[in-house]
């Protein structure tokens, strides 16, 4: 016995899938840790394959992708990469998904539907995961589908901060696109030194995706520069319409922010047409160069993610990260 190891060092290792290599590399570099090397392909019809380079047993593994177009094949490599840690005995494994994939899929609006987001969750639980990290998830309780620690990081410290900077927080208000993200709202504004806090009242077709029929501000916006704040931007439509609306309403100008860029067609237009003066987002997702223009500031979640990173492995405090303000 006398040449074994009683306490085996703890080894943390990084690894990404292909969806998103710029976040994962930087994230890898903020650790010094780098990315673990592998293979991956697909074959001819289109199943995919993943091997890791060095050995990954008694490790504390943490595989970043991020869930971007084309969705369902990036989710797949994430799910096979945790199968392969889990057979060559990583010792946990953290699933880091930036963007969490089909997480509009909350609950069943009307009968007969998924609750997808449950679905994905049981997945990853399947495949090996121990514990989850993600940021600004569409609904809070996706934290409780799954089963082991979830870490739900927020990217509204970043956002607002920069705002608040370039802004300055006297002439802001802060406008909900919609009633049910009123609670967001309410953390930006005390996050910008309690500022007026407005919404747009929309009525949504359940019939159609993505459609909205009708907007009006509720709230005094006049004068002000109104802070659109919302998870995500997929075509636009909603935010581009409560920018509008914001502005009809009396607003000095708009400026719009949003943790996850989807930006599927048309939103790359409908933002460039639209009356706000910046478009503020992270890169959680990977925005191509066909999808960048002038109004777009991307601020990095990198550091975030990498600082969550360090305290699971550490076994720290990822709440504490907020101080309270969450």
């Amino acid at each position: 016995m006398s040449g074994m190891k009683r306490t085996p060092e703890k080894n943390l290792m990084v690894f990404s899938g292909r969806a998103h290599p710029e976040l994962a590399n930087e994230i890898g570099d903020m650790l010094g840790s780098g990315l673990v090397p592998q293979s991956a392909y697909a074959f001819a019809n289109g199943e995919l394959y993943v091997r890791f380079e060095e050995s990954v047993r008694g490790s504390d593994a943490f595989v970043i992708q991020s869930h971007t177009a084309p969705i369902n094949e990036w989710l797949m490599e994430h799910l096979i990469m945790v199968d392969a840690l889990k057979r060559a005995s990583a010792k946990r494994i953290t699933v880091v998904m930036p963007f969490y994939g089909y997480g509009r899929q909350d609950k069943k609006h009307r009968g007969r539907e998924p609750i997808s987001a449950r679905l994905i969750a049981d997945l990853f639980k399947t495949a090996g995961a121990d514990r989850l990290i993600t940021v600004d998830l569409h609904a809070d309780q996706i934290q409780g589908f799954f089963d082991g620690p979830v870490d739900h990081l927020m990217a509204l410290p970043i956002l607002a901060d920069y705002v608040k900077e370039k802004y300055g927080a006297k002439q802001l208000a802060v406008v909900s696109p919609d009633a049910g993200r009123i609670k967001v709202a309410e953390r930006w504004s005390a996050r910008l030194g309690g500022v007026p806090l407005a919404f747009i009242h929309k009525t949504r077709r359940t019939d159609r995706p993505n459609e909205v029929a009708a907007n009006r501000v509720v709230g005094d916006v006049e004068g002000r520069i109104c802070v659109l704040t919302d998870d995500m931007i997929d075509t636009g439509g909603t935010i581009v319409k409560a920018a509008e609306a914001c502005m009809d309403a009396g607003a000095a100008g708009v400026v719009i922010a949003a943790t996850h860029a989807i930006l599927s067609d048309p939103a790359v237009d409908r933002l460039k047409n639209s009356p706000a003066v910046e478009v503020i987002v992270t890169n959680t997702l990977p925005i191509p160069e066909d999808k960048q223009f002038d109004k777009l500031t991307t601020l990095s979640i990198a550091p975030l993610i990498s600082r969550a990173i360090r305290e699971v492995f550490e076994d720290g405090s990822v709440t504490s990260m907020f101080d309270g303000h969450a």
